[in-house]
């Protein structure tokens, strides 16, 4: 039987030997002095031979307990040859099946039941949260606290609700992976306990006409991209919810009426239930101000080739980030007392409040049309062109209260104003 000692000395001949311990088990030694551990062994009466592991990494009591793990596999019928051939494969798909193969597969048999705007927004914050930090990892090998990470990264941004978002969605990965065989288990279940808490309510918003003029001025007074400073202002005087904003192609806007232009918003990219996205019914038919078509006509001028109105700095065929108009708001005045879709709530409270002085109580139902907001009883007979004379001299009123004294939006690609 060899020594530890025998082994060690173990060096290169001039040809390939084996140095014999006990049982069938040697120590191979090739020419170059790289050194395994062997075994011989006869399968169905022929000769045969299973590499046990490498010199030193595995050393001479491992290697006898190695042997005698494949002697009794063999005792009980199995080649060990054969079943060391087949572990190996088990490992390699192991390792080759990685959370972002995986996830693309969840996500490709998934969005055909999805709108194309939620498909893209579900990959694209995989891509951008998920992906570079555990997507290289074999899915089996993903642990809760490397999942915690992914997403305490997000609430630290801070992103309460997309990191809950997130954290919905690797656990789905991790189901279809389970049906699938891929994963024995969830690590993103367990965490949920560890989120932050996601306190809902209104979103925080400016209530006054006075108010919302001070942020406008200073946040397009600020340093800052000059189409993150036109998606604000586009954003103010419409009220749509930012990801229907953000997200617009030129497409839907070309060929509007110069006299009395009107956006057509397919349902698709509205806040719907799916039925109702898929039918054209449900477009949203936005008059324009005037003020509102100089924005659009200056994002024109800033990126004349671009597909969408408000492209991203780094990439042209993305839209701005989600976060971008948010940022400029935190990082001016604002404060965490107006968030980007506190804008819906700023022009109901002002135009609610100025029918009311008016004596107009008809024009509550309209600027719920207005943003969007289709009663529940409604179905197929839903107009979505009702009151559009007095929806559009609703947007230009706000408009004209709204950017009293402002400059025009052509000087917001000149840069912050002193």
């Amino acid at each position: 039987m060899l020594t530890d000692l025998q082994c060690r000395k173990a060096k290169p001949a001039e040809k390939d030997y084996k140095l014999a311990d006990s049982r069938g088990l040697y120590l191979f030694v090739t020419r170059t002095g790289f050194r395994s551990w062997r075994w011989k062994y006869r399968y169905l009466g022929k000769e045969k031979r299973l590499v046990l592991g490498s010199y030193p990494e595995m050393g001479l009591g491992a290697a006898r307990e190695a042997r005698e793990d494949a002697a009794r596999l063999l005792k009980s019928g199995v080649d060990p040859s054969l079943n060391a051939r087949q572990l190996a494969a088990v490992r390699q798909q192991e390792a080759d099946t990685t959370f972002e193969a995986v996830a693309r597969d969840w996500h490709q048999g998934q969005a055909s039941s999805w709108v194309p705007q939620h498909a893209a927004d579900v990959l694209g914050s995989l891509e951008r949260d998920v992906f570079p930090r555990i997507g290289g990892l074999p899915i089996k090998g993903i642990t809760s606290p490397m999942v915690l990470e992914v997403v305490r990264a997000i609430e630290n941004r801070p992103s309460i609700e997309t990191a809950r978002r997130v954290r919905q969605r690797i656990s789905a990965v991790y189901g279809y992976a389970i049906a699938t065989g891929l994963a024995e288990s969830d690590p993103a279940m367990p965490i949920k306990a560890a989120l932050k808490p996601l306190i809902k309510g209104r979103q925080p918003a400016l209530t006054t006409l006075e108010e919302a003029r001070a942020l406008l001025r200073t946040v397009e007074a600020a340093p800052a991209h000059p189409m993150t400073k036109l998606a604000s202002r586009l954003l103010a005087l419409t009220a749509l919810r930012q990801g229907v904003l953000r997200t617009t192609a030129w497409s839907e806007l070309d060929g509007l009426d110069p006299e009395q232009p009107v956006w057509r918003v397919p349902a698709a990219r509205m806040k719907l239930k799916l039925e109702r996205k898929l039918d054209a019914r449900f477009d949203f038919l936005l008059p324009l101000s005037w003020q509102a078509v100089e924005v659009l006509q200056a994002a024109r001028t800033l990126a004349p080739y671009s597909k969408l109105v408000f492209p991203s700095q780094r990439h042209a065929h993305r839209p701005i980030s989600e976060n971008a108009v948010g940022y400029l708001y935190n990082r001016q005045t604002a404060n965490g007392r107006h968030v980007p879709h506190g804008w819906r709530a700023t022009f109901s409270t002002v135009m609610n409040e100025r029918a009311q002085q008016q004596g107009l109580a008809g024009d509550r139902a309209i600027i719920d049309l207005m943003l969007a907001h289709i009663p529940t009883s409604v179905e197929a007979s839903y107009n979505r062109a009702a009151y559009l004379p007095r929806r559009r001299e609703i947007a230009q009123e706000w408009a004209d209260l709204l950017l009293e004294g402002m400059p025009p939006a052509m000087e917001l690609l000149e840069g912050p104003r002193r």
